[in-house]
């Protein structure tokens, strides 16, 4: 399998393939995090005045897919990190799939050199395609790390954030 290379000013960073891998594994690990919430905590549990985990998944959710539709088709969408969830854990997983599945076809129409484009991600945040994406991948972990806290405050203990 050939793999694209993404260069940047300074050489070499990493195969494109390889980043998506590597986002994808956290994606599937933060997904483990939120079939371990029981339901109810899932949406109304939070510490210290954070928001409930539900609602840090709802952001992730309004970042991933849309964001990668507008590198991928320069449409600019509004950030709405309030989607209907129906009170359901299973619901929201369901979104997380498709989003997932949405990622991985938007992923391969990204050509190697726009990597170094800049963009005004949902026209606020400017920064070059690939230096988003790593915000994209580092602000998951950021959330699935407070839902990491929730679930030992909980008694539960979180899944390996090495196994991805």
């Amino acid at each position: 399998m050939e793999q694209t290379i993404v260069k940047n000013q300074t050489g070499t960073f990493i195969s494109a393939a390889n980043l998506l891998e590597h986002w994808q594994g956290h994606r599937r690990l933060t997904r483990r995090v939120i079939e371990a919430f029981p339901e109810k905590e899932f949406f109304e549990y939070s510490v210290a005045g954070m928001r409930p985990f539900a609602n840090m998944v709802q952001e992730l959710l309004a970042i991933a897919a849309p964001g990668l539709r507008q590198i991928t088709g320069g449409e600019t969408e509004q950030l709405n990190e309030h989607q209907e969830h129906q009170n359901s854990k299973a619901y929201l997983l369901a979104l997380w799939d498709k989003a997932t599945a949405e990622i991985n076809q938007l992923w391969v129409q990204i050509p190697e050199e726009k990597f170094e484009e800049t963009i005004l991600a949902f026209g606020q945040y400017e920064g070059t395609i690939w230096s988003t994406i790593l915000y994209f991948i580092d602000n998951e972990i950021h959330h699935r790390a407070q839902g990491f806290v929730y679930l030992r405050t909980l008694g539960i203990e979180p899944p390996y954030f090495w196994q991805r």
